[in-house]
C-alpha cells in the first residue's frame, strides 16, 4: 500500500510539472482552465461572421472595420464589469454569479445571430453582446488568475499566464479547421447554433470555484459592499497616479493603436485569390498551432527575459515579416513559384508566433500589478487600455482604407496599405525606455504602495486578439 501511495504521488507530481506547470491542480483551476478553453472554442464562428458580413450584409471593407471597432467596446469598459463584480456581489458571491451569467448572454447571442438577425445593425448589436459575455466572463477568470499570480515571482506567474492561455489556444486548435469546413456544408445561422452551446459550458463550471460569500450578516450587507467601493476607489487611484504604471500603460496603448489591414486583407483573400472557407480554416488550425507554439517558446526560454528585449525584438521583426505580404498582394510570390496557398500558411504561422510571445509578456506584467480587493477592477482597466488601442487601431486600418479607395472588388492600393501598417508597427519603439528595464527584486520602500510588491518595475498588456467577434 505504502508503495502504491509512493506511486500515485509521483505520477501526481509528474502531472502537476509537466501538464500544469508547477501549479496545484484542483476543481477551481479546471474551472479557471476550462473558461479559457471555451474562449478559445468560440473561433468556431470566426469565418462564419466573416463571411457573413461580407456576403448576407454585404458590407464593404471600411464598414466591416468600423464594425469591428463597435464590437471592441465590452472590451474597452472591462473596468466596469470589474467594479460591479468586485463591488456589488450577488447573493454574497463576487465570481461565481457573474460566469454564470456571461455564459447565458453567449448563448442568447448566437442563439439571436442564428435565427433573428438581418440586418448589420441588428449584427453589430448581438455581435457586441456577444462580446460582451466573453468580455464579462474574461473580467472574472482574470481575476481569479491574478489573485493566485499575486507576490509570486515573474517566471512562477509566467507559468500560470502559459497554462491558461494554453488552455485558450487549446480550445482555438481544436476548432479552427472545424470554422472552415462546417462552411463548406452548412450555412453560417448553423455554424452560429452550434456556437451558441458553448457559453453554457462556462455556467456550468461556475459551480466548481472556491468561493465564500462576502457577508453572511444580511442586516450588514450595504455597509459591507459600500465599503470595498470606496477602497476600490482608493486604491485605484493611488495605481494609475504612479508614474511607474501610466509610462508603460501608455506605451502598450500606442504600440497596440497602429493601424491594421486585417478587413481588407479578408476581402482580398476571398475576392481575389478565391481561398475557400475550408482553406481559411486550415489557415485558422495552423496559426492555433503558432498560438500554441508561442506559448511553449516563451514559457520555456523567455518568460524571465526584460521586457524591453521582448517587446523590440518582436516588434522589429514582426514589422520585417509583415512586409513579406507584399509578395501576395503583388502577386509576386507566384513569380518566385511559391503558390498563394502555401504562402499564406507560412506567412500566418510565423508572423503568429511573433505576436503571442509579446502578448504573453503583456499578461504576466498585467496580472502582477493587482491589489487584493480589486483583483477584477485594476486588471481589467489595464486590459480595456489594450483593447482601447484595438479599437483605435481598427478606426485607423478603416480610414486609411477609406483614403486609399479599397473596396471588395478594388486591390489596388492595397501594397500601400500593407506598407503603411507594417512601418508604423515601428512607431513606439522611441518610447521603450517607458517600459521596465528588468524584474525588480528590492523591497518596496516605505512610502510606496504596500499593495505593488516587486511589481513597479513592471507593466505591460492583451491580445487583442483583434478575434474580439469570437
Amino acid at each position: 500500500m505504502v508503495l502504491q501511495s509512493s506511486g500515485l504521488s509521483k505520477v501526481k507530481d509528474s502531472l502537476t510539472q509537466k501538464i500544469f506547470l508547477g501549479n496545484e491542480p484542483n476543481a477551481e483551476l479546471i474551472a479557471i482552465l476550462t473558461v479559457y478553453f471555451v474562449q478559445g472554442i468560440l473561433g468556431l464562428s470566426r469565418l462564419a461572421v466573416s463571411f457573413f458580413l461580407k456576403d448576407e450584409l454585404l458590407l464593404s471593407p471600411v464598414q466591416v472595420s468600423a464594425l469591428l471597432g463597435i464590437v471592441f467596446l465590452p472590451w474597452m469598459i472591462k473596468p466596469v464589469f470589474g467594479f460591479i463584480s468586485d463591488g456589488l456581489p450577488i447573493f454574497g458571491y463576487r465570481r461565481r454569479p457573474y460566469l454564470i451569467l456571461s455564459g447565458i448572454l453567449g448563448t442568447a447571442s448566437w442563439v439571436s445571430l442564428a435565427t433573428i438577425v438581418h440586418t448589420s445593425w441588428a449584427a453589430t448589436l448581438v455581435i457586441a453582446l456577444s462580446s460582451l459575455s466573453v468580455a464579462m466572463s474574461d473580467v472574472i477568470v482574470d481575476s481569479l488568475v491574478v489573485e493566485r499570480a499575486r507576490g509570486e515571482s515573474q517566471a512562477k506567474a509566467g507559468s500560470l499566464q502559459s497554462l491558461c492561455w494554453g488552455a485558450s489556444a487549446i480550445g482555438g486548435l481544436i476548432t479552427a479547421y472545424f470554422s472552415g469546413l462546417l462552411l463548406q456544408y452548412f450555412t453560417t445561422r448553423t455554424v452560429f447554433g452550434i456556437t451558441a452551446l458553448f457559453p453554457l459550458i462556462v455556467s456550468g463550471v461556475a459551480w466548481l470555484i472556491a468561493e465564500s460569500p462576502v457577508s453572511q450578516d444580511a442586516q450588514d450587507s450595504e455597509q459591507t459592499n459600500s465599503l470595498p467601493i470606496k477602497h476600490q476607489l482608493g486604491l485605484l487611484r493611488q495605481a494609475i497616479s504612479q508614474k511607474t504604471i501610466w509610462l508603460p500603460t501608455a506605451f502598450i496603448f500606442i504600440w497596440q493603436a497602429t493601424p491594421n489591414a486585417d478587413s481588407a486583407f479578408f476581402y482580398f483573400t476571398t475576392n481575389e485569390l478565391h481561398f475557400e472557407p475550408e482553406f481559411l480554416g486550415r489557415v485558422h488550425l495552423v496559426t492555433s498551432f503558432a498560438s500554441l507554439a508561442g506559448v511553449w517558446i516563451f514559457q520555456r526560454f523567455l518568460k524571465s527575459i526584460p521586457f524591453r528585449v521582448i517587446f523590440t525584438w518582436s516588434t522589429v521583426l514582426s514589422s520585417i515579416l509583415g512586409m513579406t505580404m507584399l509578395l501576395l498582394v503583388t502577386h509576386t510570390n507566384r513569380l518566385l513559384g511559391i503558390d498563394d496557398h502555401w504562402f499564406s500558411l507560412g506567412d500566418s504561422l510565423i508572423l503568429t508566433v511573433m505576436g503571442k510571445i509579446a502578448f504573453m509578456q503583456v499578461m504576466v506584467l498585467a496580472a502582477r500589478l493587482c491589489p487584493s480587493g480589486v483583483e477584477a477592477t485594476l486588471f481589467a482597466l489595464l486590459m480595456s487600455v489594450f483593447n482601447s488601442a484595438g479599437s483605435v487601431s481598427h478606426a485607423f486600418g478603416a480610414l486609411i482604407t477609406y483614403w486609399l479607395g479599397i473596396t471588395a472588388t478594388n486591390f489596388e492600393s492595397l501594397w500601400l496599405l500593407v506598407v503603411i501598417t507594417n512601418l508604423s508597427t515601428l512607431l513606439p519603439l522611441p518610447f521603450i525606455n517607458w517600459l521596465p528595464a528588468e524584474e525588480q527584486t528590492e523591497t518596496p520602500k516605505d512610502n510606496e504602495q504596500a499593495f505593488l510588491p516587486d511589481l513597479m518595475s513592471e507593466l505591460v498588456l492583451r491580445e487583442p486578439e483583434s478575434e474580439i467577434v469570437d
